[in-house]
């Protein structure tokens, strides 16, 4: 076993995850726990989910030698599209492989938390295909910067929930999503969209994404007759595209992980997303991890222009890849991650996600080499993110 791999019990590097949760929950997560595995290892699974991937999604997504970008680094830039799977980002992968796993467990109704968006129109879109009842939770201030998802989801026929607690955004949504599962726990499966909550939900989304990894290897030794790249990059707020991206790399040393989070303002303004720079151990949505709180334990709320990272934790895989050493963690402000949209957009003709513009904006940050090749997850598309473009460029 990797010691990247999470223990029997949920933790990694037993100490990180975990399955803290109120006791009206423990029979639906130990009934995930018992199945998920014998599951996703059944050939039946196995078959449906590689279909679905490859007809149904759009997989496998290019792995893009980026010229430009790359004379402009100086080095081999290479782009991994998941902004080119079908709704328009990565998410879609766990999506498919979740509800096959609800609908395997005899549950009938599917509900969701979603920031940015791109998790309930998956969801929404998974509940569309297979006939499933989908409620989205989704917090306020997201559902009106992300309003094209919101109209989005309901066209798929997926009802979406504003949450006004708190700041209204995805924390928020969490917290009332798994209030609906307390309320449900017969019919109900919960599709969590990231890495995170009670065990098994961040080995198991790890997992499903982490087809992301499996083809970048595939995809990196036929364009180049090298077996590995020097760097993978990609953002992380709860971190699914990350794990997704470093999955089958984990063991491999002479990779350099690099996971961007959002530093909103600046890490030491007061409005910021970056967890593990800022963050401290608490137990949240179910796992022990690091997350951002006051000197009482309180959550203090994050910021980032982002919506899609401005979790106040992070998975509990990424802790234990920051704590061991094995990740290296940078982060990025919004007027980063804006310029490095523009760059992206300017030189490559790829207008990325603003998730995405983050794990570009660490390409600048690093010292390479020129004969570096460096593979970078563009998790999302910008579409989504349009109407925060023009509102921040329209000021310069």
């Amino acid at each position: 076993m990797s010691k990247y791999s999470v223990s029997e019990d949920g933790f990694y590097g037993n100490y990180w995850g975990g399955d803290f949760i109120p006791e009206m929950l423990y029979p639906n997560v130990e009934l995930l726990r018992r199945n998920y595995q014998q599951i996703i290892d059944s050939e039946d699974f196995k078959k449906e989910f590689n279909n679905l991937l490859n007809d149904y999604a759009g997989r496998p997504t290019p792995l893009y030698y980026a010229q430009r970008l790359s004379e402009y680094f100086n080095a081999n830039i290479f782009l991994k599209r998941e902004d080119l799977v079908h709704t328009g980002a990565h998410k879609l992968n766990n999506a498919l492989g979740q509800i096959l796993i609800a609908k395997k467990l005899g549950k009938t109704r599917i509900i969701a938390e979603t920031g940015a968006g791109q998790h309930g129109v998956a969801t929404a879109t998974v509940c569309a295909k297979m006939n499933m009842k989908c409620v989205v939770y989704m917090g306020k201030v997201d559902t009106q910067r992300q309003h094209l998802n919101v109209q989005r989801m309901k066209m798929l026929g997926a009802e979406v929930v504003p949450v006004e607690s708190g700041n209204g955004t995805l924390k928020d949504a969490t917290n009332e999503a798994i209030r609906d599962w307390i309320n449900n726990p017969q019919n109900t499966f919960y599709i969590i969209g990231s890495v995170v909550g009670p065990h098994p939900y961040p080995d198991m989304v790890a997992k499903l994404q982490s087809v992301i990894s499996q083809e970048i290897k595939q995809q990196f030794i036929k364009q180049t007759g090298k077996e590995n790249p020097d760097y993978v990059i990609a953002c992380v707020g709860g971190g699914s595209n990350a794990a997704g991206s470093f999955y089958h790399f984990l063991d491999n040393e002479n990779v350099k992980l690099v996971a961007v989070e959002a530093a909103g303002l600046g890490t030491e303004s007061g409005q910021t997303a970056a967890t593990i720079a800022k963050g401290e151990e608490g137990i949240i949505h179910g796992s022990r991890t690091l997350l951002m709180q006051d000197n009482n334990g309180q959550i203090v709320e994050p910021y980032s222009i982002s919506a899609g990272l401005d979790y106040p934790g992070i998975g509990p895989l990424h802790t234990w890849l920051s704590k061991s050493g094995r990740a290296t963690i940078l982060n990025a402000t919004d007027q980063e991650a804006l310029d490095a949209a523009m760059l992206c957009t300017k030189l490559e003709g790829i207008i990325p996600a603003l998730e995405s513009a983050h794990a570009l904006a660490a390409l600048p940050k690093i010292k390479f080499n020129p004969n570096d090749n460096v593979v970078l997850t563009v998790s999302g598309r910008g579409d989504k993110d349009m109407e925060t473009y023009i509102k921040a460029f329209s000021k310069n």
